[in-house]
């Protein structure tokens, strides 16, 4: 709950950027247009973009970093019907991902690409619903081809002033040049961060009439303002400015994003059904190798905000287990002690979690409890004889017995 109340109290310097975000004139967010069907290009440019990610989707189709689990798809794609509605959704094909970082992307062909990292931090199916409806905004304005077309527009005049700047050869002419660059290059940022917020607000259209609270749009960010906290301050660095906007931008701030969403969330959907359980279901047999990708990008900070935050509703031993590798692979004495504890509560809540016993083993070797460690060891080589590191963990058992 704590780290629940720590995304929420980030909200409380919100409030001031709401005349900003949210329009006095807005009280919630849009419904989805009619549906039009299925889109088809038009037009050299379209036809182009199109072909050029029917190539990607083909590569994509057989890379290694797909996860090809007929079950998990076919969840992500019920998921994304109930948010954007039946009609809607049958123009999108979803890749899984195993990239362990919070993203998904849609390409104008239809392509959506959902991260594993992504998947991981979500606490509910209103969450990534959240999500999947703002990737489908960019799908269903076509804002990959408006960036496109607006790009060339910008580069394209800035190649014909680098002509007329080199033609003129004054120094006033190359400071102008200057500010027309700065200029025309910050204009593509902020046309990139408008198209971010009008998928937002779309994103959170299909929620608002859809069976799920859309409030949980507003958590997301709140929740990612928490975690970058988290992991800032494991750091040692300069807590996250959540409210400023870089030149380079390419999205409005999490602040900002958190404050509209939640003002302009239907308030009668509060009370729906936010799909927790269903979406720890459906999540279960890959929570485990999800969380070890996220242990092993080496931010401390940051895995046990996830970690803990995803034990709110209650610790299993799949949590337990991966939050002693992550104080085991800190490695520090303190850490070696506090890992097996973690190890231990795996183990009580469930005494045939293999990996539980590995680690307890050798977080009890480390700190001296050699007997205890090796007995875990050998209960883990019972449980997985045929494990990758078999061998090496029966050397360690000999090697280490009197």
């Amino acid at each position: 709950m704590k780290h629940r109340l720590m995304a929420l109290a980030l909200t409380g310097w919100l409030a001031p950027i709401l005349a900003c975000a949210a329009p006095a004139s807005i009280k919630q967010a849009p419904p989805p247009p009619p549906y039009a069907g299925v889109y088809q290009p038009h037009g050299v440019d379209e036809i182009g973009l199109w072909h050029d990610d029917d190539e990607d989707e083909r590569r994509l189709a057989g890379s290694p970093l797909v996860i090809r689990d007929e079950a998990l798809n076919h969840y992500l794609k019920d998921l994304l019907c109930r948010t954007v509605g039946t009609d809607r959704c049958q123009a999108a094909r979803i890749y899984v991902l195993r990239t362990p970082v919070f993203n998904a992307s849609m390409s104008p062909n239809g392509t959506m690409r959902v991260f594993t990292g992504l998947l991981l931090r979500m606490h509910s199916e209103a969450e990534l619903a959240a999500i999947l409806g703002h990737e489908f905004g960019h799908f269903e304005r076509r804002h990959t081809l408006s960036r496109f077309k607006a790009n060339r527009s910008g580069t394209d005049l800035l190649s014909w002033a680098a002509v007329l700047t080199a033609m003129a050869g004054s120094y006033q002419a190359y400071s102008n040049f200057d500010d027309l660059q700065t200029s025309v290059y910050g204009g593509l940022y902020h046309y990139q961060r408008d198209n971010e917020r009008e998928a937002d607000l779309l994103g959170l259209g299909y929620l608002n009439a859809s069976a799920l609270p859309p409030q949980a749009a507003a958590r997301v960010w709140q929740n990612a303002m928490a975690e970058a906290e988290a992991s800032a301050v494991v750091r040692g660095l300069r807590k996250p400015r959540f409210d400023a906007v870089a030149f380079t931008a390419s999205h409005p701030p999490d602040a900002e994003r958190a404050a509209y969403l939640g003002a302009l969330a239907s308030p009668e959907g509060a009370s729906r059904d936010a799909g927790e359980e269903r979406y720890a279901a459906a999540m279960a047999p890959w929570l485990p190798q999800f969380l070890d990708d996220q242990i092993k990008l080496n931010d401390f900070g940051a895995s046990e905000y996830i970690i803990t935050s995803l034990a709110e509703g209650g610790w299993s031993a799949c949590l337990w287990n991966a939050r002693g590798d992550l104080y085991r692979l800190r490695g520090t004495q303190r850490d070696l002690v506090n890992a097996a504890a973690f190890y231990g509560d795996a183990v009580r809540l469930d005494p045939r979690l293999a990996d539980a016993h590995r680690g307890l083993g050798l977080a009890l070797v480390k700190t001296g409890r050699r007997e205890e460690g090796l007995a875990a060891l050998r209960r883990y080589l019972m449980l997985k004889p045929n494990a990758p590191d078999a061998a090496m963990i029966g050397m360690l058992t000999m090697k280490e017995t009197p």
